[in-house]
């Protein structure tokens, strides 16, 4: 499995935009058949005002090139082309390969 991995930091007051759009993003990512999961987690417990709120993307692929078809859907366009505004700091990835559990076909 492919795994991909984005912290994001969101400005603050714009958590709810960012939920909105991270929501169509994910519905539109767990229908592509080379998605295996694409889970949206955010920060527990308070944040301070004035504070950034921090969320994390956890996505699966079946392979490399499932991700790469990701980016290329209108869904991950909108998602990429509207969070910049939403963000406190430009976000980075990481990526990895599954080691267990075992990647599955």
């Amino acid at each position: 499995m492919y795994v991909v991995c984005v912290p994001i930091r969101i400005k603050p007051g714009m958590s709810d935009a960012f939920i909105d759009l991270i929501r169509q993003n994910h519905e539109g990512s767990v229908q592509e058949p080379g998605c295996a999961r694409f889970d949206v987690l955010r920060q527990a417990g308070p944040v301070p005002d004035g504070e950034p709120e921090s969320f994390f993307l956890y996505e699966v692929y079946h392979s490399e090139d499932d991700f790469k078809a990701h980016q290329q859907t209108p869904h991950y366009f909108a998602f990429r082309d509207a969070v910049e505004a939403l963000q406190f700091e430009p976000r980075k990835s990481t990526r990895y390969h599954s080691v267990f559990p075992e990647p599955w076909s």
